[in-house]
Formats: C-alpha cells, sequence, structure tokens
C-alpha cells in the first residue's frame, strides 16, 4: 500500500542560502510523488539523498531507531528547518514503522542495554526496600519491571549487542517490521552480506504485501533490485526517476564483476 502518496515543498518565503536549502535538489524541488510501494533514493555522497530522508523523517515525526529522537537530535536542526517547509499527502496516515540510519544503530543497541540493565538494578531494589513486605505486595512492585524486561528479550533475546552486526540488524527488522507501516531507511546494506541482503529482500517483500511502505537511501546494486521499486536519482540537480540498468551503481558494479582486472591493474603499477 502507498501510504504516503506525495511530498510538496513550500520554499521560504525569504531565500535562504544556508544548508541544505542550497542543496541543487532542494532548489529545484516542487512536489514528489511515490508510485511504489518500495522507493529508492540514489546519488552519490553528498547528493542530498540521507538529508532529504532525515527531513521526510521529521516531518513525518517518525520513530527513530538510534540514541536519539528526530525531534530532539541537534545535528538534524537544520533538516528540521528543511522539513518544516515539506507538506505530506497521505492515502492513509499511519504511526507505525520507524526511521533509522545505519551509523546510528550501535547507539540504539547501546540504549536497549542500557534499558535493560536499569530495569535489572530496580528490580533488585524492590528486593531491599520490600524485604519487610509480604510476598504479595513485593510481587506487585516487581510486576513493572518484569513486564518490560521480559518484552525486551521477547524482541531482541539476550540482546541486540549479542551477536554479529549484520545479525543485529536482521534480528532488529525481524523484531520490528510491521504491517502498514512506514520504513525510512538510511543505507541498511551498511553491514549485511550480499546473502543478508537477500533475507532483507525477503522481509521487504513480507512486509509489503501486509500493507507497509519503504523509502531506502542505498547504494547497493542487490537491494535496489527489489521488483517494482522505483529509484529517485538525486544526482544532476532535479531529483529524477531512473531505469535500474541505467544506474551508475548498476552500471560500475558489473563492469567490475565481468572484468575487475581492467580496474585493479592499475593498483599495482
Amino acid at each position: 500500500m502507498i501510504l504516503l502518496k506525495s511530498i510538496q515543498y513550500h520554499p521560504p518565503a525569504k531565500e535562504n542560502a544556508s544548508f541544505p536549502f542550497s542543496l541543487p535538489f532542494v532548489q529545484s524541488l516542487s512536489r514528489l510523488d511515490f508510485s511504489s510501494e518500495v522507493t529508492f533514493l540514489a546519488g552519490e555522497n553528498g547528493s542530498g539523498k540521507s538529508t532529504f530522508l532525515e527531513a521526510v523523517a521529521c516531518a513525518v515525526g517518525s520513530i527513530t531507531v538510534g540514541s536519539e529522537s528526530v525531534r530532539t537530535d541537534k545535528t538534524l536542526a537544520p533538516v528540521r528547518a528543511f522539513a518544516d517547509h515539506l507538506r505530506l499527502s497521505w492515502s492513509k496516515r499511519t504511526h507505525k514503522g520507524f526511521f533509522m540510519r545505519a551509523e546510528d544503530f550501535f547507539g540504539y543497541a547501546k540504549k536497549m542495554a542500557q534499558m535493560r540493565d536499569e530495569m535489572e538494578q530496580d528490580l533488585s531494589q524492590v528486593d531491599e526496600d520490600y524485604k519487610d513486605r509480604s510476598p504479595t505486595a513485593k510481587n506487585l512492585a516487581k510486576m513493572p519491571y518484569l513486564r518490560e524486561i521480559g518484552e525486551i528479550k521477547r524482541s531482541y533475546g539476550e540482546g541486540l549487542d549479542s551477536g554479529s552486526h549484520g545479525e543485529a540488524f536482521l534480528k532488529l527488522f525481524r523484531e520490528r517490521f510491521v504491517g502498514e507501516g512506514l520504513y525510512l531507511l538510511d543505507e541498511p546494506e551498511a553491514p549485511l552480506s550480499p546473502n543478508r541482503l537477500l533475507m532483507l529482500l525477503a522481509l521487504m517483500k513480507l512486509m509489503v504485501d501486509q500493507g507497509a511502505q519503504f523509502l531506502i537511501a542505498s547504494h547497493s546494486p542487490i537491494l535496489m533490485a527489489f521488483p517494482g521499486a522505483k529509484i529517485l536519482s538525486f544526482d544532476g540537480g532535479p531529483i529524477h526517476e531512473v531505469d535500474y540498468d541505467t544506474l551508475d551503481h548498476v552500471i560500475l558494479t558489473r563492469s567490475f564483476l565481468n572484468d575487475p582486472q581492467s580496474y585493479l591493474r592499475h593498483l599495482m603499477e
């Protein structure tokens, strides 16, 4: 289901030359329509695709899988200013889903581990505080902590930091993906092997069948091969749709794999 149908940009009344208003894609942005449940944002580093994704997350008010919310993250202050000029059009407004930047994942895993440790400490404190009270009173006092600890363990087992980075990513996706959610993902391929990328594609297909929508900034030819996905390029000024086979990432990867020595021989000279 295409939940988020379109985004319109209303420029500031006064010209603003600061970041991110200075980016070429912002200066040429008017309206962006989404025609697929899966949309990839492609482009070279610095083209603005991650900035756009962050702005959408701010405009949506997405839950953040990270150490800090999009509402309070100081590094996103300029992006929030840009997001204030975005108007979103929905076919069905959803509060499900999340925003995730690959580099924020360690912070999120650390935060979840700290929450679990703090609740376990509070649980131990209940034993001390209620040592002279009845077992019933003690158990009632423990219930909120046991419930929260149990929920974390049900969702993440021994914790997101208990396995490899890639395994932790997939564990998070398996537990947090739900139907009719909007997922804003910035380079989720970063820790994933090619085999794990195929597993992510399968999870995405399952969620699309359940009414979810994905907006993903990516450099991965494997990920961007998702059937029926639209690819929006941020290279060369205005955002524009491109075919998978004409994407620079795909052309270069194919060329390299067909003849790696033609690229690598210069390194040996």
